[in-house]
């Protein structure tokens, strides 16, 4: 029977998703109720922790904490062990996370690991080569995509590796549209490396006369990110039909807006890149064909990844992740 504490619950995340991720809400759809439900639930929590931490509202601007982030972030982490252990929780974004959380069973290192992402950013964390920038995506994404999966009922670690890939794609594409109005902020997650081989001083990546050279940083981005689109397009043979379709809409959509800001080089950054609705059901489409397609050979989600991919802590015997050694699937 649902109650008004549930009914409460959903509206909360459902509005949470519309305003923080139209991208994502469109693939969200698809799932059938119970898991759109949960997905709902673990994204009001992961948009949660990302304001709080950045003093922000739904991914917009609001009135800064009067204790300061590392306060906040304290605060984070305790109410996520709260949750863990069974504790009643008033705060919505808690609750729902809570709710997905024990009922599915995600592990705790899932959550603390997403959690670090945030305090990357308290802590102003320097990004110098790409693997340093995988780590944060690992984080901030990559894990989100363990978790995710967690609900869906993947528990075998090569169909997870598949889930943290497309985590880290959707976030190397987040980088790739995100550059000037990240540097606004003070915040670059582009290597420092690769700025610099493009003849750009990481603190001046916002400056209109670095923008040709920035579209060329970008596409690098948005090129690094397929190997792990790709495999992830492997990992929806693991899911249930619906999920499937509604991970490869996710993939798609995504995908799409790295292709766009790719295509718009310099003017990459005139206004935020994003998908129309037309190229939405275009991509949703796609998406079910691929769900469907992917039926005739389920085996291929628990295969090993290309060679070159980065591992996830805990998948390179304990090391806190790099690029694989070259192993062919």
């Amino acid at each position: 029977m649902t109650t008004q504490v549930d009914m409460n619950l959903m509206r909360h995340a459902t509005q949470t998703i519309e305003v923080g991720s139209k991208s994502f809400a469109a693939a969200a759809r698809l799932f059938p109720p119970a898991t759109r439900r949960s997905v709902l639930m673990l994204y009001a929590w992961c948009r949660h922790c990302d304001d709080v931490v950045d003093g922000q509202e739904l991914g917009f601007a609001a009135a800064p904490s009067e204790h300061g982030a590392t306060f906040e972030l304290d605060r984070l982490y305790d109410n996520t062990r709260r949750a863990y252990s069974g504790e009643p929780m008033r705060d919505p974004a808690f609750a729902a996370f809570q709710e997905v959380a024990l009922g599915h069973a995600i592990a705790p290192r899932y959550a603390f690991d997403h959690l670090a992402g945030f305090a990357m950013d308290v802590e102003e964390a320097r990004y110098d080569t790409i693997d340093d920038t995988m780590r944060y995506c690992y984080h901030v994404a990559g894990v989100v995509g363990l978790m995710m999966a967690s609900i869906m009922g993947a528990r075998d670690e090569l169909v997870l590796d598949r889930a943290c890939d497309l985590g880290l794609a959707f976030q190397l594409t987040n980088i790739a549209r995100d550059i000037i109005d990240d540097a606004r902020i003070g915040r670059c997650y582009v290597p420092s490396e690769w700025l610099l081989e493009a003849g750009i001083p990481p603190d001046h990546v916002a400056l209109p006369r670095h923008r040709a050279a920035l579209a060329t940083v970008a596409a690098r981005l948005v090129d690094h990110a397929e190997p792990y689109y790709e495999s992830a397009t492997l990992g929806i043979a693991a899911l249930p039909l619906r999920s499937a379709w509604a991970i490869a809409t996710a993939r798609n959509v995504y995908r799409q807006i790295g292709i766009e800001v790719k295509r718009r080089g310099a003017r990459a950054w005139d206004e935020r890149v994003g998908t129309s609705k037309a190229a939405k059901l275009r991509l949703l489409a796609l998406g079910g064909a691929q769900a469907l397609a992917s039926r005739a050979s389920p085996g291929r989600a628990a295969t090993a990844r290309r060679s070159g991919l980065w591992l996830r802590p805990g998948r390179a015997g304990g090391a806190p992740g790099h690029a694989a050694p070259a192993i062919d699937a």
